[in-house]
């Protein structure tokens, strides 16, 4: 190691450095995405930026500098006659791939208004992109393309976890599993084909639960789940086993969480549970995936926070429920598995 890497490497600044790095190297995946290039380059490629360049109609040079920086983290590899040819990571941004609509959604201006204001937001205790758009949800209510781009990118972000919380759970002993905002069933079309003594009950807003009969039904499930239409915030329909609140709570306040876990203990029996899946914070110092989401949570919404299993064990409390286990599951997410105290 020389003198220079020695250096670089004590610098406190290079953290700061790198950092600000990520805004150029994520601006390149942004321009991968945007022009469709990963799947030209999947397709066709090895490609020259020019050959790209002209199947994407964008400008050679200014492409090649973009494929230079991509290069460089190891989304597109360098071949022979200065092509390019796409790597695993960078097949998950063509048209069909993982991460797409995920880097589309990130990039979305609407989107970048939220994280660009943050110093606002912090400073006045209210989301400036609230105050500048109404809400996340009147924004999708608005733009369909942006509505698009978030479904997908929900379920793209959501799939490992779905996957994780079907195979790692026990789920023995209960019969019938509610899903408590379950969107169109996408955890109970993992869960159910996986478990087949289980039944289960969908349970969503009434427009949410007209698409999701038809999904349910696609996938050959309508026998052993059944659909029902209502607000968790009134009520939940009782008599389950088991509860699912998936990628619920952490959309809602602390004080909007503890009447919808209230309500499901309402409705619960006193042998049920409460299985919470949801990225639970460390206590500590230590990098998660959760913290990271937890920045734009407070940007788009200011008090929905993600919350450490500290936080969540008192916010059941107040709803007469306690932890009894927390099972770590895949991409840093947890199932939180709660009963009546």
């Amino acid at each position: 190691m020389t003198d220079a890497d020695s250096a670089y490497l004590t610098d406190p600044a290079n953290l700061i450095v790198d950092v600000i790095g990520g805004l150029s190297r994520f601006a390149a995946l942004a321009v991968l995405a945007d022009l469709g290039a990963a799947d030209h380059l999947r397709d066709r490629g090895p490609l020259t930026p020019t050959e790209l360049a002209v199947r994407c109609g964008a400008d050679a040079p200014a492409l090649g500098r973009v494929l230079r920086e991509l290069a460089s983290i190891g989304v597109v590899a360098s071949a022979e006659g200065g092509r390019y040819a796409l790597t695993p990571a960078g097949a998950t941004l063509c048209t069909d791939g993982s991460m797409r609509a995920g880097v589309l959604m990130n990039a979305h201006p609407t989107f970048r208004y939220a994280m660009d204001h943050l110093p606002v937001t912090v400073r006045q205790g209210r989301s400036a992109f609230a105050d500048h758009y109404g809400g996340m949800y009147e924004s999708l209510r608005a733009d369909a393309e942006l509505a698009r781009l978030f479904d997908a990118y929900m379920y793209s972000r959501a799939v490992p976890l779905i996957e994780a919380a079907a195979s790692l759970y026990d789920y023995g002993g209960i019969g019938t599993l509610v899903d408590v905002g379950g969107g169109n069933g996408h955890y109970l079309r993992a869960i159910l084909p996986r478990h087949p003594e289980l039944r289960a009950v969908l349970f969503d807003v009434d427009h949410v639960i007209t698409s999701a009969r038809d999904a349910i039904a696609e996938a050959g499930l309508a026998e052993r789940c059944e659909c029902v239409a209502g607000d968790f915030f009134a009520n939940v329909p009782s008599d389950g086993d088991a509860y699912l609140l998936g990628s619920v709570l952490h959309n809602w306040s602390d004080e909007n969480c503890v009447r919808i876990l209230q309500n499901v203990r309402k409705a619960m029996s006193p042998e049920g549970r409460v299985l919470i899946l949801e990225y639970v914070l460390p206590d500590g110092d230590d990098p998660h995936v959760g913290k990271d989401i937890d920045m734009r949570m407070l940007a788009l919404f200011t008090d929905a926070p993600e919350r450490s299993r500290h936080e969540y064990a008192e916010l059941l409390a107040q709803a007469d429920l306690r932890i009894e286990d927390v099972v770590e599951l895949s991409n840093d997410g947890s199932i939180i598995d709660a009963r009546p105290r």
